[in-house]
């Protein structure tokens, strides 16, 4: 069990990369927004939340593993994140990519509330959920540039 809680939380072994490793495991949110933006809207809003309550497990025990709550090797956050800041949209290389980088930004620079659950809420739950808010800065922004390049 202690294996797969690892593959997981490092989105099958991308939170290992020696360098950025947050900006890598959010690599894997591509082919996963690939695949998701071809499903309806209510079936996209079930895998997300499903996913959502596994990254909540995997990233709590994943940090009891390693011994800190939020290591740089958990990155399913990321993944959840980034599919925050491309859902519902159609796929298109530029809405990933775009995406990609508006959540990165937003990821690191954690504006409120994202560094209020940075801060303050030590497990798995505040791993995900800082992420997650900087996903929802990240679709506003990313919606606003679609609609401005049009």
């Amino acid at each position: 069990m202690r294996r797969f809680i690892l593959l997981l939380s490092s989105n099958a072994g991308l939170g290992y990369f020696p360098i950025a490793p947050g900006t890598v495991g959010t690599l894997a949110g591509i082919p996963a927004f690939f695949l998701l933006a071809a499903l309806p809207a209510p079936l996209y809003a079930v895998t997300w939340t499903a996913l959502l309550f596994l990254s909540f497990w995997t990233a709590g025990e994943a940090g009891k593993i390693y011994g800190i709550v939020d290591d740089g090797r958990i990155v399913i956050d990321e993944l959840v994140g980034y599919l925050v800041t491309v859902a519902f949209l159609p796929f298109s290389w530029s809405a990933a990519l775009l995406g990609f980088i508006f959540f990165r930004i937003f990821d690191i620079a954690k504006p409120p509330p994202a560094s209020w659950f940075d801060r303050k809420m030590k497990n798995g739950y505040g791993v995900v959920l800082d992420d997650v808010m900087a996903g929802l800065y990240g679709a506003a922004a990313l919606r606003l540039t679609l609609w401005i390049i049009g």
